[in-house]
């Protein structure tokens, strides 16, 4: 019973509820409003004009891929010729993700390079954020509205690396699902199956605490049998609800108790190749799913990780609508979305089986293994990436 909990400033959730963003903002006093968005103007345009409404001057920055040392180091030239005195972000992962680079960045000195591991100075960023930043997600899938961390990527090292610090939570998480309508199918299934990993890991993580354990049960409940609506009914704003509120919690979930070997292997895999984040969750989940309860049996049948592991497959089997089947639930439920989302293969992103060694090793030593419930050999590392390709 010993933890600690940290997440959002505040938490504004509902349909409808981007309506008190004027409110938010001049709550703030800001005049100077720097707006992170997609690749498509139009979606946000309704945000862009409550922020006008307010009479804040507006400058607005697109983030239309994974954010990069590129990227960053060009809206952070943006950001500091426009000195704003608030950030709102409005978008996927990725844009929430630098909208908390440009806020830790503008607090610090220097360039994003001298504050990655790895691939830079790795320097500690010593000031905490001193803008606000009010992040809107518009997919339901990575919680970046409620972590502290905001994941880079570097082509040139075929790397992703992650930009930590406490004080990049944002002070407001403003989740309106409404903003989740309309999103493509396979948008909808990818960063869908990344929420419910996002769930599933920190429920079996070693560093799980009795606070995240509610919030993966509550959000996994709402969340397993969401995303199929959402998949089938694109405009069921109740299902979307759900699926909203099951990436809220597992974004704060991951971001106090860790995430485990998809994710492991996932940023890695994400790093060295052209392929969608939720994607590669969705396809490594089964055979992570059965690497890890073999292992469990094998090493440590008396780790509390089987018990929650049940306790997961005991969620998804209550709320689901799938037949009963004779075998391992779990894992025919996991496989079951692979196939009924389409999700494709790791093969179709151009890994072949020579690759599978480098990304195994590579893998094994992510911030993200460390929270998996056992330690995974080598050989059981490279028999999940030979499931998934």
């Amino acid at each position: 019973m010993n933890f600690e909990f940290a997440t959002a400033g505040r938490i504004v959730f509902g349909a409808g509820k981007r309506a008190e963003l004027p409110k938010l903002i001049e709550a703030y006093g800001a005049r100077r409003v720097f707006c992170v968005i997609g690749s498509t103007q139009a979606r946000v345009q309704p945000i862009l004009d409550l922020i006008t409404a307010t009479g804040a001057l507006v400058e607005t920055f697109s983030i239309t891929h994974e954010p990069d040392l590129a990227s960053i180091g060009a809206g952070m030239t943006h950001l500091r010729d426009f000195r704003p005195d608030l950030i709102v972000a409005v978008g996927g992962g990725s844009v929430l993700d630098a909208g908390k680079a440009f806020a830790a960045l503008e607090a610090n000195p220097g360039d994003l390079i001298d504050y990655l591991e790895v691939i830079g100075a790795g320097k500690p960023l010593v000031n905490p954020v001193r803008l606000p930043l009010i992040a809107m997600p518009t997919t339901a899938g990575t919680g970046s509205e409620v972590t502290r961390n905001a994941v880079i990527a570097s082509p040139e090292h075929r790397l992703k690396v992650s930009l930590r610090h406490h004080s990049m939570l944002p002070a407001v998480a403003l989740v309106d699902p409404e903003l989740t309508l309309g999103l493509p199918a396979h948008i909808t299934a990818y960063t869908g199956m990344d929420a419910l990993v996002q769930l599933i890991e920190p429920m079996v993580s070693i560093a799980a605490t009795p606070i995240t354990d509610a919030l993966t049960a509550q959000g996994l409940s709402r969340g397993a049998p969401a995303l199929l609506r959402c998949f089938v009914e694109p405009d069921n704003l109740e299902a979307r609800t759900d699926m909203a509120f099951a990436s809220l919690m597992g974004g704060m979930a991951l971001a106090n108790a860790k995430l485990g070997a998809v994710h492991g292997f996932a940023g890695v895999i994400g790093g060295m190749f052209d392929a969608p984040h939720g994607a590669l969750c969705a396809r490594l989940l089964p055979p992570v799913i059965a690497a890890n309860r073999e292992a469990l049996l094998q090493r440590q049948p008396d780790s509390s990780a089987l018990r929650r592991l049940a306790n997961a497959e005991a969620i998804i089997e209550r709320e689901s609508a799938m037949p009963d089947f004779s075998g391992d639930f779990l894992l025919d439920w996991a496989w079951s979305r692979v196939q009924m989302f389409q999700i494709p293969p790791l093969a179709s992103y151009g890994i072949q089986e020579s690759h599978l060694d480098e990304i195994a090793q590579k893998s094994a030593g992510s911030s993200s293994m460390k929270g998996n419930p056992i330690v995974l050999t080598h050989d059981e590392l490279m028999w999940i990436l030979q499931q998934a390709l």
